[in-house]
């Protein structure tokens, strides 16, 4: 089962990525992503109980549809600046290609299924984009 959190507070790669294989040894591939906030500061908003519920589906998708033995995704909220950890997926399997499956179909998921409202400084809201639309559609 993969766990999602949505919090304000920044997230340690290292300490997840560890707490998802502490004791096992029946898995043989951990796949992380950590998206960053790029040149300027983004403000994000969402409505409790409802973000977590579609990434919660998001990630049952994920559980579905590949044979993962464990799994995090984190998404940020609230004023983050450059260089800010945003987003952080880490899904674990018996072997490599399903977790780098499972881990690039939840990034596509979430850039479009997420439920955030993203504010960038000096640029207004942030629409969503065509090309995150399509990368998603290949699942």
């Amino acid at each position: 089962m993969i766990e999602v959190r949505v919090q304000v507070e920044p997230f340690d790669l290292g300490f997840e990525a560890a707490a998802l294989t502490a004791g096992r040894t029946d898995i043989g591939a951990v796949v992380t992503f950590t998206g960053l906030v790029r040149d300027v500061a983004l403000t994000l908003e969402h409505y409790p109980g409802m973000t977590e519920a579609q990434l919660r589906a998001v990630a049952d998708e994920a559980d579905a549809r590949w044979p993962l033995l464990g799994g995090t995704v984190i998404h940020r909220y609230g004023t983050l600046t450059p260089g800010d950890p945003i987003v952080l997926v880490a899904v674990a399997a018996s072997h490599r290609a399903a977790a780098f499956e499972a881990a690039d179909f939840l990034m596509d998921w979430l850039k479009t299924r997420a439920p955030f409202w993203k504010h960038e400084a000096g640029a207004g809201w942030v629409e969503a984009k065509a090309s995150d639309d399509a990368a998603a559609a290949r699942w």
